[in-house]
């Protein structure tokens, strides 16, 4: 059987094969590139801000068919497909409109006499490795400030998305990239491994698990090759203040079920001040309760399966550890008996250190509970995570945000909503959640030449 295959998550049924690449194919995709990433790094930056702009006007276009697809892989309702590709839009845009700004040339005040510039300059192929959670976004955040920055991509997707990865690169040449400025690649781990070795390969991204970052890590090191990794979250979701609980449960809903659950950035660990606990916990667990798991081909469905067996599998282990030991069930709390891959929503409190939910990454619709008792409990609960990704306060008390905020040991803080993200916004976190950052005039910066020109009269 082939590592790449749709296997419907609504089904169990795997519907679609596609054979692995072969090394030779690999060699060829990697030369194909490197010729093209040369020939595109010297186009004028406002042709290539064009080439982006009809990239988001093919994502508008084919929304619909695009929508369907991820639907397909990896289970996601078909309302948050579609706006999943509204932020691709929105993103390929932002890169297309600001992009030729972002790559100006920046003087110097040289105390020494004469000029210094700093150029920013594409560095040469860079090797994208995507997760399956968000098929089209993750591999945007990546692609389009590359793209404009002249770098070429080649893109190896998670082996459960091959249609959309496909389908992304039809995408990507019919907007007019040159063929080989973006190659999609059906590789295997053994085969990356060898690519980030390659001299022709000069940066790699990841997405992904915190295992999948540090192997790759480790890789790229030896090979002397810069990484940004975006890695697994914790997310603490804190509750210092409520005089409107109906919006605070509303955010902390979206933030945690939202995809399922499936997300890096997702509200996992909601903290709640005592005096504000009982009844966001009442209210948050009825609305918990309220959701309906269905068919994610219905566009009124908020909430379908999982991405996979597999991901049900380390979910269920990982909840039912907790409720051996004694762990408290508010609502769900097992997979759902019926083909395919689903799970209740779930709310859980009375988490102890001694069970797995308290430190590892629940990748999946699980909530879970906490109470304590002053503000400088909550910082520290919060910052009692290996991870560091983002973070989400809830409070009326603009002072309390800021200084709360700055004591976060995060890449995000978000004031009054759950945990987000647009192409404006710089995406990215400490700790075991990775380093580095996308999106914004940062993700053009990660992978650029800052060439200084020194000019001495």
């Amino acid at each position: 059987m082939s590592t790449y295959r749709v296997v419907n998550p609504a089904t169990g049924e795997t519907e679609q094969e596609y054979p692995t690449a072969t090394d030779g194919e690999l060699r060829d995709a990697l030369a194909l590139a490197d010729d093209a990433q040369r020939a595109w790094a010297t186009r004028p930056a406002a042709e290539r801000a064009d080439v982006l702009r009809r990239v988001a006007d093919l994502y508008e276009e084919r929304r619909d068919q695009l929508a369907a697809i991820i639907t397909r892989e990896m289970g996601k309702p078909v309302k948050q497909a579609l706006g999943e590709l509204r932020t691709v839009v929105s993103i390929y845009r932002y890169y297309a409109d600001r992009g030729e700004g972002f790559l100006e040339t920046e003087e110097l005040d040289v105390a020494s006499g004469g000029r210094a510039v700093i150029r920013k300059e594409a560095v040469g192929t860079l090797l994208g490795i995507m997760p399956w959670n968000f098929p089209y976004y993750q591999v945007a955040r990546f692609a389009a400030p590359n793209l404009m920055l002249g770098n070429a991509v080649l893109l190896k997707h998670a082996p459960q998305c091959p249609e959309s990865a496909l389908a992304m690169e039809r995408l990507f040449l019919d907007a007019g990239l040159p063929k080989g400025a973006y190659v999609n690649i059906f590789a295997t781990n053994e085969q990356i491994e060898t690519l980030i070795g390659d001299d022709r390969i000069h940066g790699v991204s990841l997405t992904g698990s915190e295992r999948a970052g540090a192997a790759v890590a480790e890789i790229a090191g030896r090979n002397l090759k810069k990484v940004v990794l975006e890695l697994g979250g914790s997310d603490p979701y804190l509750i210092l203040g409520a005089s409107n609980m109906e919006q605070v449960v509303k955010n902390a809903l979206i933030g945690r079920m939202g995809n399922a659950g499936q997300a890096c950035n997702a509200a996992k660990r909601i903290i709640a001040l005592d005096e504000h606990y009982d009844g966001f916990s009442t209210a948050f667990t009825d609305a918990v309760r309220g959701i309906t798991v269905g068919d994610p081909t219905d566009p009124g469905t908020f909430m379908g399966p999982l991405s996979s067996e597999k991901a049900v599998e380390t979910l269920d282990e990982q909840v039912q550890d907790a409720i051996s030991k004694g762990a408290t069930v508010l609502a769900g709390g097992k997979r759902i008996d019926r083909p395919g891959a689903w799970y209740e929503p779930t709310v859980l409190a009375g988490i102890t250190p001694d069970m797995r939910a308290y430190k590892e990454e629940l990748f999946g619709p699980v909530a879970l509970l906490f109470k304590v008792g002053s503000e400088e409990e909550a910082v520290d609960f919060a910052n009692d995570s290996p991870y560091g990704l983002s973070a989400s306060i809830q409070t009326d008390d603009d002072a309390q945000a800021e200084r709360v905020a700055q004591r976060l040991q995060t890449g995000m803080v978000f004031v009054g909503a759950p945990s987000g993200t647009a192409a404006e916004l710089p995406f990215g976190g400490v700790k075991r959640s990775g380093f580095g950052r996308e999106l914004g005039r940062f993700g053009m910066e990660e992978f650029a030449n800052h060439k200084l020109v020194r000019l001495v009269r």
